[in-house]
Parts: C-alpha cells; structure tokens; sequence
C-alpha cells in the first residue's frame, strides 16, 4: 500500500471513530450508544493497524470491533431497535393466525409498517421461541434473532450479485460491511439490510442478462417495503437499454406476479391495516405519530402544518418524477450507473418524505459503494497466442462500469 492510501484509509478509519464516538455522547438508545464505544474501539484499532501497514489486522479490528462484539452482545441479551421485535411479532401472527398486522393498534410498539414479506424474517424465531429454560439458550436466541436473517439476505444478495457480474475479490466489500454504513444497522435493527441486498441481487442479474432472476428479486424486495419501487424502474431501464425491451417486459412480469403473491394475501385480509400501517403510518398520516422524525427537510416542512406536508409531498413527487424522466433520457447501461442512479432517487425520496430517519440514507450509500465493488475477475491469461505466432490481448469479461450489450 502507497503512502498515500495508507494515509486515506488510516483517516477513514479515524473518521468512522469520530462518528462512532457520537453516539454515545448523542444518543438516548442503549443499544446505539453500546455500538458506538464497540466500533470506536475498532476503528481505533484499525486506524493504528493501517498506520503501521497491517492491512488485514486493521480490517479484522473493524469487523470485530463494530459487527461481531456489539452484534453478539445485543442478540444474546435481547437488546435492539424496536423494529426487530416488531418483525418478529409479524412473523409470529402469520403463524399463529394468518395475519400480519395488530388490529387497531393502539400504540406505535403495535404499529408493524412493512409489507408481508418481511413477516417470513420473523418466522424462525416465532419457531425457536427465546430460548427460556433452555440449556442451548445462547444458540436459540442467536438463529431466532431476525437481525440474523435479515444480514443473511444482505450478504446472500451481494455474493449472489458478484458472481452473476464474475467480480473479483475487492478490499472494499469487508471495508464496507465494517464501516457504520452497515455495522450499525447490522448490529441495532438490521431492516433496511434485506432491502439492498435485493436491489444488489437485481441489478447484477439485469446487467448479466438474466431478467427472470432480477425480476424475482425485485419481487422479494417489494414485498419487503415499497421503498423498492425505484428499483423497479432504475433496473427495468437499465434491461431495456442493455438487452432490449423483451427482456424488460419479461422482468417486470416476473416482478409483478411475484410481488402481488406475497402481497395480495395480506391484502385481502386485512386491507384496511395494511393501509394504515404500511403507507399512513410512515408518512406521518396515521393516528398515531411515527418515531422516524430525524430532522431532514421533508420533516421539518411537514411540521409547519398542513400545507407544509402537502408541500413536501409535492416536492417529492416532483423529485421521482425527475429522476423517472431521467431514465428513458439517459437509461443507465452499467451497474455503477444503475446503483448510482436508484442512490439518487433514493435519497432524494429520504431527504423529501414527511418522515424519516437519517439512518435510511445507508441503503443509497451501501448500493454505490458495493457497485463500486464488482469490478470483473482477470481473464486467467492476459495474452494467447495466435497461430501466427504473434501475442494478442486475450478476452476480457463485460466490466460492471463498462455498458453491456444484448
């Protein structure tokens, strides 16, 4: 490693301290304010190790340091975000009774403000139980834990994504799964995870040629959220301009049918609540207020009274109006574009909505950096020789930066 990278790295690593250390001084969550002494210690860690040239040790102290000590620590002690119960609870009710939602919920605890699929990873733990009485109770509670599952689709997604594209391994990927980008979610809640780990999935098997798969895994992640819309459109685009417009016509069949398969159930049953929850609930229009009030612009109208939130959502209808006119002008033709360009809708839908979180903006970041990630393998030899005699270059795989043709 050069000076110089060595010196960007090292202050990455202080930076992601810095950032770590602010939860514990800012925070009134338990569980955040225990992740960030845990990773500040590693990033600590990492930074020395980077310093004195230890590349693989200042990545082993930052995966230690701010997933696997916080992470086992709050699993094993029943600690996290409220949104790990909430998806347990889910998975637990579609066992016991079919449903999925609280009937009139008469706190925000009761409040469940995801689409059905999300109920299937709360299943292993309304099957394992917590571990009470149990002699294995560490291990119950660790594969029952929806964090678990959750972490499962990320990385499932992202590997599955890499293969499909032939990448090569890259330092990036472990610097991203330890940076706060992922760790914390990772360690405290872990919701949004299963989210892009999908919208990696279908990118990559959209820019391989695969629209049956990336329409499968759209159809994964809007039944998750219907934060995965945009996903929808960005790779529905990014098919049309590299394989034709068969190959998206039969994408967006797929996701389709496999989207209203895993929702219309749920929605038949209880059409009414999953109105209330999935769509009045986040958008700040339920009875009950949602937590998910980080003082980003759309909240800060929205708090200025009515006009204000009719304001906020005209602004955000202008800004994916923006970006979908965006996708036939100029379609997306390599997975850095794609990822690039759902980032900016994304966070523009995070920025603008009437409520949110600033912790929401890591799903456009991690799917910028992990595109950034799938750079292809090297051919096994970089020269043949042709029957003359004379050396050629040899064949190179389709670059994930680089456009792809049908």
């Amino acid at each position: 490693m050069t000076p110089s990278r060595t010196a960007r790295w090292t202050a990455g690593w202080l930076l992601a301290a810095a950032w770590a250390l602010s939860f514990p001084l800012f925070s009134a969550l338990a569980p955040h304010r225990l992740w960030g002494w845990c990773a500040a210690a590693g990033y600590l860690a990492a930074a020395a190790a980077t310093a004195l040239g230890r590349r693989r040790e200042a990545l082993a102290a930052a995966l230690l340091g701010a997933v696997a000590v916080p992470l086992l620590y709050l699993v094993l002690t029943g600690q996290g975000q409220s949104e790990v119960g909430v998806i347990e609870r889910s998975g637990r009710l579609l066992l016991e009774t079919g449903r999925l939602y609280v009937d009139q919920p008469a706190g925000v605890e009761e409040y469940t403000p995801y689409l059905p699929g999300m109920a299937l990873l709360g299943i292993p733990r309304a099957l394992l139980g917590d571990g009470s009485g149990d002699g294995h109770q560490w291990a119950v509670r660790l594969l029952g834990d929806a964090r678990l599952w959750c972490a499962a689709v990320l990385f499932g997604g992202m590997r599955a994504g890499r293969r499909l594209l032939g990448a090569a391994p890259s330092p990036l990927l472990p610097a991203l799964v330890a940076s706060p980008v992922v760790a914390l979610p990772l360690a405290v809640s872990g919701v949004d995870l299963p989210l892009a780990g999908l919208c990696c999935l279908a990118l990559a098997a959209a820019a391989s040629g695969r629209p049956a798969a990336s329409g499968a895994a759209l159809a994964a992640a809007c039944a998750l959220k219907w934060t995965a819309l945009p996903a929808v459109a960005v790779v529905l685009a990014l098919l049309a301009a590299c394989r034709g417009r068969r190959a998206a016509v039969r994408c967006a069949l797929v996701t389709l049918l496999g989207t209203a398969a895993l929702v219309v159930p749920g929605l038949l049953l209880q059409p009414g609540e999953l109105w209330r929850q999935v769509f009045a609930f986040p958008t700040g229009r339920a009875e009950v207020p949602t937590p998910a009030s980080s003082p980003l612009p759309g909240h800060l109208l929205a708090e200025l009274g009515p006009w204000g939130w009719y304001l906020t959502v005209g602004l955000l209808a202008l800004g994916g109006l923006g970006v979908a006119v965006s996708l036939p002008a100029r379609p997306p033709r390599t997975v850095v574009a794609a990822a690039d360009r759902l980032a900016l809708g994304l966070t523009l839908a995070f920025l603008l909505a009437p409520a949110g979180r600033f912790g929401y903006l890591a799903l456009p970041l991690l799917l910028a950096a992990w595109a950034r990630s799938t750079t292809p393998a090297a051919p096994a030899a970089s020269r043949v020789v042709t029957g003359s005699g004379k050396a050629r270059p040899a064949a190179r795989p389709a670059a994930a930066g680089r456009a792809v043709g049908p």
